[in-house]
């Protein structure tokens, strides 16, 4: 291994020299070689083999030639002003050979390359992109035309959202956090946050909630004991999750208020996020079979866990959801946290 690493080294640098020599060859006349006179950039771009193609956004962790006159006598470089280390032997007077560190800041910066030579210092449009976005969640899922959804994740830089392919103007917006206003005909459709280094798309659909923050189509807790409750932090999507507790074999039984049923023809399975306060196991009981044959049974651990479902889990035909049942299947009483209850799209 360590020779292979060896060998890459090598052909990587033979191959830095050759651009620089060759950067340098197409530039012979006196001022050119001499390391003198006012430094200037003239492009940068990203170093691979073939023609140089200039760029103005660089992906830290990746090498650039950074062309120009005047190079030779350099001594500092920064990325938005992130002081980056270079290879002097990488430096002719036309070029300079530079990996962008992973550390350089690319928000609320500068937007800056500069470099700084003997006989003066140059300052270089050039933006660092952020790492592709990260979708975490986005509240509330079952939004309808005109209300504001948050979207939780992180890398969120001049952020484009879209609905579906509908492009929607974002409100407000951090690295972590943005809103929108949901546009019409929404539902069915998937929030998709794209930055200059690429998109991230949600996992689950609009209006594909059961329960987000809140309980949906008139659903609530069937059961007057306080074994459930909702608590408002440590949800895994949105702000609150479902706390329930649960006797040895026992069970809690979430239903319409009503008695009524959802249509599932849309639907593929349920999804929904556990954890415990302790590991354990739990069945997930579905329009009343309360046998264990009948039941579908998952494990629980301390930290977040999502399932996605498909009604084939269970050996019974789901064509409509009445109520479901959460039991616990260790024989102890323990504490569980259900969060992001929905269905899944066909």
């Amino acid at each position: 291994m360590k020779n292979i690493k060896i060998q890459y080294l090598l052909s990587f640098f033979a191959m830095a020299f050759v651009l620089l020599g060759g950067i340098s060859s197409c530039n012979n006349d006196d001022s050119a070689n001499g390391g003198s006179g006012n430094p200037s950039i003239t492009s940068v771009a990203l170093s691979e083999e073939g023609d140089l193609v200039p760029v103005t956004v660089g992906d830290p962790k990746n090498y650039y030639i950074i062309r120009g006159t005047g190079l030779a006598t350099v001594s500092k470089i920064y990325f938005n002003d992130f002081d980056t280390y270079f290879n002097p032997v990488l430096v002719t007077d036309t070029a300079i050979f530079v990996l962008i560190d992973e550390k350089t800041p690319y928000a609320n910066s500068s937007n800056k390359l500069k470099v700084v030579t003997k006989f003066g210092t140059i300052l270089y449009d050039f933006e660092i992109a952020p790492p592709t976005p990260k979708f975490g969640s986005y509240n509330p899922i079952n939004a309808a035309e005109g209300d504001i959804v948050t979207v939780y994740g992180d890398y969120f830089l001049k952020p484009v959202v879209k609905v579906g392919t509908v492009d929607v103007p974002v409100i407000s917006s951090s690295l972590t956090e943005l809103t929108f206003k949901m546009p019409a005909n929404a539902a069915n459709k998937y929030v998709t946050v794209t930055n200059i280094s690429g998109s991230a798309t949600s996992k689950e659909a609009v209006g594909t909630a059961l329960f987000d923050d809140v309980w949906y189509n008139d659903w609530f807790y069937d059961g007057g004991d306080d074994k459930v409750s909702l608590e408002s932090s440590g949800a895994v999507q949105g702000k609150v999750m479902v706390k329930s507790i649960n006797d040895g074999w026992g069970g809690n039984r979430f239903r319409n208020k009503d008695w009524g049923t959802l249509d599932m023809a849309n639907y593929s399975g349920i999804r929904l996020s556990i954890k415990g306060e302790k590991a354990g196991k739990v069945a997930i009981i579905l329009n009343g079979h309360w046998t264990d044959p009948d039941a579908k049974v998952i494990d629980v651990t301390t930290e977040w866990k999502e399932y996605n479902l498909p009604w084939s889990s269970w050996p019974f035909a789901v064509s409509s959801l009445q109520d479901i049942v959460l039991k616990d299947f260790t024989g102890n009483k323990s504490t569980y946290y259900l969060d992001n209850i929905g269905f899944i799209l066909k």
